[in-house]
């Protein structure tokens, strides 16, 4: 192993420009790479939204360490493509070096929120909308690239689906603190707590009551009732939109929230085996995928477009949460903001329609095409 990086080393490691000439063999190395490093970035946040709906929060917890390794892996191949050149272009190496920067920035600021504001338990606070930012603009980068430069045939159409797959669950991550916490508060109200006591002790000292269930319902679910569907629909759809465009397939956008369902049904009984809390999982993201791909089978104009497949996402989300609020499990929700999010979808749409047209993307997806 030490000779093959000693050897990776002498063969590639040397200064140069964006945008060079890079041997197709090294574009795969390095973008599959890519994937090993995100993936373990996806396995810790999901053990550690769970870990913090049962154990008081530490810095060295194992759910931290595997992030950090995945981490450690994209910081390091940015600063590869950065020094050498291979496979990015100043916009691709450019976007990664943002995003790793905005996330190395916002590791220390959630150290300090959570040594000043204590359990801080929400996914939602600002210290971690950076962390879910920097990882956004660095997987924009690592799309781009992979659209430019990896080779040509099936495995490019895989790792763009996967790559989808990764900013779908970046940007529906702060939703499932309602999903676990209303799975928490069931399991309280049913007298088998998932959170260990010092965690609801924390809970309740923060209040400055006894423990019960006002503490659980306090760090289990503070959001308010709209934010669930407003912000998971309008980011899951605008997402999957433009996942379907640039992927170029039929039924692109299902195979990427089917991609996101799979592994929430398989990871959430895997924590469960090992003791840690369950949470509910976004089956109606299914049907959303499935409503984008047949909205682009249909030919109309865009603001058509955007208008109705707005509608149908709205409704067929809301449904879809009311059915598993009845059969399953969903957090509470306020149906009345169906009509925000409807209207915030369009517009979002619309808008990703006209960036969509523009001459650097259209050269994008010509090339997507050409592979």
């Amino acid at each position: 192993m030490i000779q093959g990086v000693r050897q990776f080393r002498d063969t590639y490691w040397e200064r140069g420009a964006p945008g060079r000439e890079t041997p197709a063999v090294l574009t795969r190395q390095l973008y599959r790479l890519w994937l090993v490093g995100l993936l373990l970035k996806l396995i810790g946040s999901s053990w550690d939204v769970s870990w913090h709906f049962k154990w008081l929060r530490d810095d060295l917890a194992p759910p931290h360490l595997i992030n950090t390794v995945g981490t450690v892996i994209v910081v390091g191949l940015t600063l590869f493509h950065t020094f050498t050149g291979y496979g990015v272009d100043k916009a691709t190496v450019r976007l990664m070096q943002v995003g790793c920067g905005i996330f190395l920035i916002a590791l220390p600021i959630d150290v300090i929120n959570h040594r000043i504001n204590g359990l801080d338990i929400t996914s939602w606070s600002g210290s971690h909308a950076l962390l879910y930012l920097g990882t956004a603009v660095m997987l924009a980068g690592a799309v781009r690239g992979w659209i430019k430069y990896f080779p040509a045939g099936n495995q490019r159409t895989f790792g763009l689906v996967a790559l989808w797959f990764f900013v779908l669950e970046n940007f529906w991550f702060p939703n499932q603190h309602q999903e676990y916490g209303v799975r928490a508060l069931q399991a309280y109200d049913s007298g088998k707590p998932e959170a260990e006591p010092i965690l609801l002790q924390f809970a309740a000292d923060q209040l400055g009551i006894p423990v019960g269930r006002a503490a659980v319902v306090n760090f289990a679910l503070p959001i308010a009732d709209w934010v669930y569907p407003v912000w998971g629909l309008v980011a899951a759809a605008i997402v999957l939109v433009i996942a379907r465009r640039t992927i170029g397939r039929p039924w692109a956008a299902t195979a990427v929230a089917g991609g996101y369902i799979a592994y929430r049904c398989l990871i959430w009984p895997l924590l469960a085996g090992i003791d840690f809390p369950k949470s509910a999982v976004p089956l109606f993201l299914v049907a959303v995928g499935l409503v984008i791909d047949a909205a682009h089978l249909v030919k109309m104009p865009t603001p058509a477009a955007a208008v109705l497949g707005s509608a149908a996402v709205t409704t067929v989300g809301y449904v879809g949460i009311w059915a598993q609020q009845q059969y399953l499990w969903a957090p509470p929700i306020s149906f009345s903001s169906a009509a925000v999010t409807a209207v915030l979808m369009a517009v979002l749409w619309t808008a990703g329609d006209m960036a969509i047209r523009r001459p650097e993307t259209q050269l994008l997806a010509a090339r997507l095409k050409l592979g």
